[in-house]
């Protein structure tokens, strides 16, 4: 994908000449600034860096305060002051959230909570479940989401099949009840050029609205032949049918080329090389994905409101990967190409009721949801010959899964006095089918129980205490493999099921505009997987597979978000982990998780005065560490502790007259930190130092 620096430019011009927003009148009253915010506020409402209260836990609106459950959300505010590049970025100053295992890879949102993988069976997007193949993962775009919220500890008895520490829900943008229009230019290190558009507005009577959020961008990366090409539209619309009915439709296509390979060469057991072992002439990882769904409430009577979502998504992967290998005195070289396409249909209904027992008020959520998922994977192994004998070759199907679910569930929110009281109770079928390559299926069938009881407390109008018992359960996608050196030994993963212990308190500084949670936890996850590495000539090109392992999780985080009164907002957080393997490859019973560091924090801050001699000017820097972890499961030998510094400085142009109009320059990594983090035995690299500036224009 190429785009042009020219059309981009020209593109802002014709987005800016469509508004008189430029022209100056010296008799014009001055009404002040007028603040264009570009977050919904419709299934969360968010102020600032302090979320409020929404649906992310309970599927009912709820203050987060209340919630007997540890949540993190990364808002708007935050997201726009910090211009992630992807979801990975997002989530990096959030508690008990760990997003550097694999060093830079921006292939995937690989995601780990409390210790444990996200990203295969954790990943939600407006509150339904996305289902990733092997390699064909829906790709979240930051610009595309409007927040991300965390749920940290087993949730499956809300939100069904999903992993013990916890689910990561990114809420798209939403038609918003006021016109707002944005449009963004963007360049950057690495040849990056970018032209983002967010568009909205209420029509006619009000009763309808739309949003269209589009990126179009072209990107390289340090590694060489890696790209960050991305062409992404994002269409919505939300209809007031009747004053009891509203549904929104949320649809999204995009096609992205990213780099096919990400390593470094192991020059030996533990350390990487600075040699990149991708081959600059077949690197592309093309990845062509779609959802369309729609989102339906109606309220029956005051208290009581049927919602139904659904979604239809797709995802096609063409990943194009090459590696190295020592040959005599220098290297050889292999190439392999991979295509896998996914399918995923959800669909889940609930009805809430209200009403009031005694001196209880109970609000009631009845369930009833449903999951078709697929992928197939085309792949027959390396070649050594070359790329382009590699690729002419046609690729034979190699595998697959289909996989259907079914579940029901009941929850009461109890509120009596000072005490509010979670119940939740779900029951999960999931049928499942995998296929060899010889399209031989493989059926298996698993149902299972998760709930749910939660209880928190208010000691006084900022104060909660709060705990809680939660359970997961997970089939989880693909194969393991139970004996890591021999490619047979695989099978279909058993089912993975998970046991929460949680206390914490949630706290609000008086008089101000914030949220501080810390929470004490002890997860036990049965029958889970984890990567091993294995020899990649004798695993046909693969580096590591999954294995089975039953893990421990005990620790304690610590979150605040603050809005102070004097244009300072604020997010901090500390987390200590420690990852026992219960259940495991040999010399691994005992040991630490690897990649999993006992002790990570993070604070960032961005000031934007709104008054005196720096008015119009903005601010932000934040520090983030990633202490030790082994480097591989046995624990023979550590990743060392890593600091990473992100720097931001905004200026609004309306101070010179240029109403709606700002630039922001972005640093990220600013001291250019290398460094190797290491998981499973396999090291990788972290990015280094990146930089962007923008011009946005809101009206």
């Amino acid at each position: 994908m190429t785009v042009s620096r020219i059309a981009l430019l020209a593109g802002l011009a014709a987005f800016s000449s469509a508004s008189p927003a430029f022209a100056q009148d010296e008799n014009a009253i001055d009404l002040g600034t007028l603040i264009l915010e570009s977050e919904s506020d419709e299934t969360l409402v968010q102020n600032g860096y302090v979320a409020q209260s929404g649906r992310q836990a309970t599927r009912v609106d709820t203050a987060i305060r209340d919630i007997p459950q540890a949540i993190s959300t990364v808002g708007q505010d935050q997201i726009e002051d910090q211009q992630p590049r992807t979801l990975l970025d997002a989530l990096g100053y959030t508690s008990g959230t760990n997003v550097n295992t694999f060093g830079f890879d921006s292939r995937y949102d690989a995601i780990y909570l409390r210790g444990f993988a996200s990203y295969y069976n954790g990943l939600f997007r407006d509150g339904l479940r996305q289902v990733n193949g092997p390699s064909a993962w829906f790709q979240n775009h930051p610009y595309s989401f409007e927040a991300v919220s965390i749920l940290k500890g087993p949730s499956s008895s809300m939100y069904g099949v999903s992993g013990a520490g916890g689910i990561v829900n990114v809420v798209s943008k939403r038609p918003k009840d006021t016109p707002f229009n944005e449009v963004q230019l963007t360049f950057g290190t690495d040849h990056r050029s970018e032209l983002a558009f967010d568009i909205s507005r209420p029509v006619a009577d009000g009763r309808l609205s739309y949003r269209l959020t589009g990126v179009l961008r072209d990107a390289d990366t340090p590694l060489e032949g890696y790209s960050d090409d991305l062409a992404m539209i994002a269409p919505a619309l939300t209809y007031q049918l009747t004053d009891r009915t509203k549904i929104t439709i949320l649809g999204e296509y995009s096609s992205s080329t990213r780099g096919g390979t990400a390593s470094y060469y192991n020059s030996s057991y533990g350390v990487a090389s600075n040699i990149y072992v991708g081959d600059p002439a077949y690197n592309d990882f093309d990845n062509d994905q779609w959802r369309i769904g729609y989102e339906i409430e109606h309220e029956l009577t005051g208290a009581i409101t049927l919602r139904q979502k659904l979604r239809y998504s797709e995802v096609e992967a063409d990943l194009q990967f090459s590696g190295i290998y020592a040959s005599g005195t220098g290297f050889g070289r292999y190439w392999g190409h991979y295509l896998e396409n996914s399918e995923n249909l959800m669909i889940d209904t609930t009805l809430e009721a209200a009403f009031a027992t005694g001196g209880m008020d109970h609000i009631v959520v009845a369930g009833f949801d449903y999951g078709k998922s697929s992928y197939d994977a085309y792949y027959g192994g390396v070649g050594y010959v070359s790329a382009a004998a590699v690729q002419a070759a046609v690729q034979p199907y190699s595998g697959g899964q289909d996989m259907d679910q079914k579940g029901i569930y009941l929850h009461d929110q109890i509120l009596m006095g000072r005490w509010t009281t979670f119940l939740s109770a779900r029951y999960d079928w999931v049928d499942i089918t995998t296929f060899d390559a010889t399209r031989t299926g493989t059926d298996t069938s698993h149902n299972a129980f998760s709930g749910r009881i939660g209880l928190s407390y208010a000691l006084n109008a900022d104060l909660s205490v709060y705990a809680n018992l939660s359970s997961s359960f997970v089939p989880t996608t693909g194969l393991v493999y139970d004996d890591p050196t021999n490619p047979s030994s695989s099978r279909a993963a058993d089912p993975t099921k998970g046991l929460q212990k949680e206390i914490g308190i949630k706290y609000q500084l008086p008089g101000t505009e914030s949220l501080i949670t810390a929470a004490i936890f002890d997860i036990d996850q049965d029958d889970g997987v984890v990567f091993q590495t294995v020899d990649p000539s004798v695993f046909g090109g693969l580096y590591q597979v999954q294995v089975p392992y039953d893990l421990r999780s005990r620790g304690f985080e610590v979150e605040g978000q603050f809005n102070f009164a004097n244009d300072l907002r604020l997010t901090g957080s500390y987390t200590y982990v420690d990852m026992e393997i219960k259940r495991g490859a040999t010399g691994t019973v005992g040991k630490q998780l690897s990649a999993t560091p006992e002790h990570t924090a993070s604070l960032w801050g961005f000031y934007e005065p709104s008054a005196g001699a720096l008015k119009g000017w903005g601010f932000g820097a934040g520090l983030r560490y990633v202490g030790e972890s082994w480097g591989d499961n046995q624990n023979t030998f550590r990743n060392k502790e890593q600091f990473y510094t992100d720097l931001t400085v905004s200026y609004d142009l309306a101070q010179v007259g240029l109403d709606g109009m700002g630039l922001q320059l972005n640093v990220k990594n600013a001291f250019n930190n290398t460094d190797q983090s290491c998981s499973a035995g396999y090291c990788y690299r972290t990015e280094g130092r990146t930089a962007t500036f923008s011009l946005a224009y809101r009206f």
